[in-house]
């Protein structure tokens, strides 16, 4: 019995060749047979078309012919040139499956891979993909070391501006103060101390070369729930010196109802004096003291970059430097300080140059406390150094108390306050007098946190 497959079996049934195919001695080919319906996808326009894949004999496996290596389960005779004729290669040698996806079979090279198989096929390693980034994870490690280095950078700017603060007033010193209330009541003054100046400084900032210092402005800033208050304090005014403590001999001067005017109480006994005056002729409590000399003015000016003012009229003053012309401009240090210096152009000398200083002030304060100043290390830094060096203020004044300030005072330049001068009735031997009943009324107002709405 001969068991090779009909059309195989190379002559050996009766002697003759009955093979079909190549090299088949038979002229007729053998009767059609059925042959495994093979679905393909549809091939991309321009590819050439691959030729059928052969009927499998009879003695083939279903896995012949499909995934396997040149030679697995394919006869010798389709092994050969048939496969490459005229240069094409209908892949039946490397075991290649045509229709699969282009690159190869779908378990080799280039293809999706069939499941619980490797490229080299059943048993073999697995294609595995490299790993996608974990995004997530990355921003969450950039966001927190991004605000771990801030809130570094935040306290030790924090440490380094507070130490260069100068806390040299002592307010426990004040005797018999006010009852205090619920506003923070500031007393801001400019002096006219020269230190650390040099001569060419001096010349160039129109300062002078006297010994000591003096207020060169003096003003309340109330910061109330109802609305923040600037009131200037004309270095003229008529008050009287009451009984204090020396700020350096620790010894009690009894008040003689000595009138004189304002600015003398600081240059007799200091800010100590200055705020014991100020509390007695007012009935305000103060809270925190702070003081700015010329160099440190001039200095917050420069860094900043200058301050832009709208001049509404113009004027010139030879003691002070001041020359200018009305309109929107920017003033560097050297001119802030002429305009903030200047009273000898003015009819009303000393209540013409506090409108000045406060509309300056306002200014400076609404262009230093901006997030383009604050968040930016290229200007913050030299601000606060060419500033804190020259700032004097009391022993319990923080630099978030500080900040508090001008940022109050900016507030004013927005609208959200009221601005004034002490408010006047007259004039006693040169010093200028205020309006009682309209002093009271204004102080009524800020201890009761309310609106000012006294008019100077």
């Amino acid at each position: 019995m001969n068991d090779w497959p009909r059309g195989w079996n190379d002559g050996r049934d009766g002697g003759q060749d009955e093979r079909y195919g190549r090299g088949s001695s038979q002229a007729e080919p053998e009767g059609a047979r059925r042959m495994q319906h093979v679905r393909r996808p549809p091939q991309p326009q321009g590819r050439p078309q691959r030729p059928a894949v052969p009927p499998q004999g009879p003695g083939q496996s279903q896995g012949q012919g499909q995934g396997q290596r040149q030679g697995y389960g394919v006869p010798p005779q389709q092994a050969q040139s048939h496969d490459t004729f005229a240069g094409y290669d209908s892949g039946y040698n490397t075991g290649q499956v045509y229709g699969a996806p282009s690159g190869g079979h779908p378990g080799g090279p280039g293809g999706p891979g069939i499941p619980g198989q490797g490229p080299g096929g059943p048993g073999g390693p697995r294609r595995t993909g490299a790993a996608a980034p974990d995004w997530r994870k990355r921003i969450k490690i950039g966001s927190i070391v991004l605000v771990s280095a801030l809130l570094v950078t935040t306290v030790g700017t924090y440490f380094w501006a507070d130490g260069k603060v100068r806390r040299e007033v002592d307010l426990s010193k004040v005797i018999e103060r006010p009852k205090d209330d619920g506003c923070t009541t500031y007393l801001i003054v400019g002096s006219d101390s020269r230190e650390g100046m040099s001569q060419e400084e001096k010349k160039r900032l129109h300062t002078g070369s006297a010994d000591g210092k003096r207020t060169d402005s003096m003003m309340i800033l109330a910061a109330c729930s109802g609305g923040n208050s600037m009131i200037s304090l004309p270095r003229d005014s008529d008050v009287e010196i009451p009984s204090f403590v020396g700020s350096e001999s620790g010894k009690k001067y009894e008040g003689k109802g000595q009138r004189t005017k304002l600015n003398a109480a600081y240059a007799q006994d200091g800010p100590e004096l200055l705020v014991r005056t100020v509390e007695y002729n007012t009935g305000l409590h103060i809270d925190h003291y702070a003081e700015i000399g010329f160099a440190g003015f001039a200095g917050i000016v420069d860094a900043l970059g200058g301050v832009e003012m709208d001049i509404e009229k113009g004027f010139k003053d030879e003691k002070s430097g001041a020359d200018f012309q009305a309109g929107k401009q920017t003033l560097n240090g050297e001119q802030a300080l002429a305009f903030v210096r200047t009273r000898y152009a003015f009819a009303e000398s000393d209540l013409a140059r506090t409108k000045n200083q406060q509309k300056f002030l306002s200014a400076l304060a609404s262009q230093a406390a901006t997030p383009g100043t604050i968040m930016n290390p290229f200007k913050l830094y030299p601000v606060m150094g060419a500033g804190l060096d020259t700032v004097i203020v009391d022993k319990d004044m923080s630099l978030f108390d500080l900040g508090e300030m001008f940022f109050a005072m900016k507030g004013i330049t927005g609208g959200g306050g009221t601005s004034m001068n002490m408010p006047v009735s007259g004039s006693r031997g040169g010093n200028l007098v205020w309006d009682k009943a309209k002093v009271q009324q204004l102080v009524k107002q800020i201890q009761n946190d309310e609106k000012v709405t006294v008019s100077p």
